[in-house]
């Protein structure tokens, strides 16, 4: 595996491979990776001939001066699983190989649609426009066929579609399954800043979730979301932002049992830590 920190390498050292038309993969992280991350790694080595690895602390994304200055950032560990992993290549660019004019901010607006404004765009407004600036970035630096992101960021993965269908870019966008601990909890990077208490309070959430995929055949919507919403209110130590069923699409409410794809989604604060999860139902 090789560590390669400049657009202009990472371009030079991927050229033969595009000549050769090997199918490039990309995986975006901002490090601190778990499992849930190694499971990207090896989706993309099962589809792909080449997988890149990005690891970047993307300022532009974190609406929280203190959120950014205190994600983890554990690169000797992450390069040790990537390498385990079998990743090719890591792009661990500095914040000015990727914004020349940081942190003057660069002219970057555009139509994500209405789904940016909702769920995480109503709690961190101007998130999503930080997070499809980098992805496109890194999709120049890296020209993949594919690219490989966790469900567990459903609103992200919707925002990165809008981005490519925007600029109409040959990129396959793929979505792939949460990984979970053992006793349900979704992996994240964030997760190792959660107390015992935390960590044991914070189960409400995916058992809030299981509860309406179990039930949602069964009860009234009304019900399903009172039940949901109240297993969690009634946790000591979280603090719910929301907690929705959506269309898939447009992440806008359901108002009765749809037929078609639609997802569960939360978002609580438990601790001092803002953690997200949701579920596909249907």
């Amino acid at each position: 595996m090789e560590i390669i920190h400049t657009i202009s390498a990472l371009k030079a050292i991927l050229k033969p491979f595009k000549q050769a038309v090997s199918k490039i993969a990309l995986v975006p992280t901002m490090g601190a990776l778990h499992n849930g991350h190694l499971s990207l790694i090896a989706i993309a080595k099962a589809n792909a001939e080449v997988v890149v690895c990005s690891i970047f602390v993307n300022p532009t994304q974190f609406t929280d001066p203190k959120d950014l200055e205190k994600y983890p950032r554990p690169l000797a560990h992450d390069i040790k699983m990537l390498t385990e992993a079998g990743c090719d290549f890591v792009f661990m660019p500095t914040v000015t190989e990727m914004y020349p004019s940081f942190p003057t901010p660069e002219n970057w607006l555009i139509d994500l649609g209405p789904a940016e404004f909702v769920l995480e765009g109503e709690f961190r407004k101007g998130h999503y426009q930080g997070v499809t600036q980098i992805v496109k970035k890194l999709f120049d630096a890296v020209s993949p066929d594919v690219a490989f992101f966790g469900q567990k960021d459903f609103q992200q993965v919707l925002m990165i579609k809008n981005m490519v269908r925007h600029f109409n870019l040959p990129i396959e966008i793929v979505s792939c399954p949460i990984i979970r601990e053992d006793d349900g909890l979704a992996m994240s990077s964030r997760n190792i800043h959660l107390s015992h208490d935390d960590r044991m309070n914070a189960l409400v959430l995916s058992k809030a979730l299981k509860f309406v995929a179990d039930n949602y055949k069964k009860l009234k919507l009304k019900d399903l979301l009172t039940e949901a919403k109240q297993m969690i209110n009634d946790t000591n130590g979280v603090e719910l932002d929301y907690f929705t069923i959506a269309h898939d699409d447009t992440l806008l409410p359901i108002e009765h049992e749809e037929k078609g794809s639609v997802v569960a989604l939360v978002a609580a604060k438990v601790g001092e830590t803002r953690l997200i999860d949701n579920m596909l139902l249907g």
